[in-house]
């Protein structure tokens, strides 16, 4: 009897020796997605693309340079207008006019100061403000949209479509667009514009857009706001001077800055996209599920060397 009582306690003890080994055993934790910055830094280097000399502007200010992006794909003609202005030194000389805050930060030249246009048009009889898509790469996002039938990408810039065979880029923050009168055929790209608040979706397809800042937004986004109407400067001492605006094809090489974009058709940033639509983080305890297309990042990097 004693024999059995033993063993009958020796039984318990192991039983309840599994059992808190059972109840204290860690349950593994869930992996945790990889953030914006693991994903692009184990992104292969066929998902990046160089800018293009000739399609990149370097706008030298007194606080620092300013590298923006052309885009032909929607408004080729007022691009080529930029071009040729940007080679004939349009904006030496000219200044920042306009900070609305919330709005867009405008340049050109100042009334009263006229400079030589080089091979550039005066008048761009097409306004330019949507175009056919056919033949366009588009990246789409599968949310809905206030102001277009489709949403998404092309070739590295912002694009919208209406469903019915046009296309154009909207007005994202740091997007580039072409200052014009009432009527529309009076923008020529002497006098620009960039987005610097919230997205003004409803100036879409009223306006020529040729492109966007990838490096040195907050020299524009941060300049004092103007007090007169529209947000325009009262005084010529509360401008913010233009040393110059030059392609960068047309800079030494030595003085350029070698970037590169991700690209808009790659696997890395169907994975950016997913990360922004779906916020796994911790923090996040309600993530939306969808996202605006303004609000996905198109990364930009200095270009690697090996």
């Amino acid at each position: 009897m004693r024999v059995q009582t033993m063993c009958a306690a020796l039984v318990l003890a192991a039983c309840a020796n599994a059992a808190a080994q059972t109840a204290v055993a860690p349950h593994p934790q869930p992996a945790q997605p990889p953030s914006l910055a693991e994903i692009l830094e184990h992104s292969p280097a066929s998902d990046w693309r160089p800018l293009d000399p000739d399609s990149t502007l370097y706008m030298e200010l007194p606080t620092g340079r300013v590298v923006i992006e052309l885009s032909s794909d929607f408004s080729p003609e007022h691009v080529a207008n930029v071009r040729a202005l940007a080679r004939a030194h349009y904006w030496d000389g000219a200044a920042i006019t306009r900070v609305q805050d919330n709005y867009v930060t405008q340049w050109g030249r100042v009334e009263g100061s006229p400079h030589d246009r080089g091979a550039a048009r005066a008048n761009i009889a097409a306004p330019e403000y949507d175009r056919p898509d056919r033949d366009l790469p588009f990246t789409r996002l599968p949310d809905p949209d206030s102001y277009a039938r489709q949403t998404g990408f092309t070739n590295g810039f912002w694009a919208a479509r209406d469903g019915a065979g046009k296309t154009w880029m909207p007005h994202c923050y740091g997007a580039i667009g072409v200052g014009r009168d009432n009527p529309p055929n009076t923008g020529d790209g002497s006098e620009l514009y960039v987005v610097i608040g919230q997205a003004p979706r409803h100036l879409d397809r009223n306006l020529a857009m040729v492109g966007r800042v990838v490096q040195g937004m907050d020299l524009l986004s941060g300049l004092k706001r103007g007090t007169g109407a529209l947000g325009f400067y009262e005084t010529p001492a509360e401008r913010t001077p233009i040393n110059s605006i030059r392609l960068a094809s047309d800079v030494p090489e030595a003085q350029r800055v070698n970037l590169e974009a991700l690209r808009t058709d790659s696997a890395t940033f169907q994975a950016v996209i997913e990360s922004r639509r779906f916020r796994r983080e911790s923090f996040f305890v309600n993530p939306t599920g969808h996202i605006n297309m303004c609000n996905v990042p198109l990364p930009v990097r200095v270009m690697p060397t090996h």
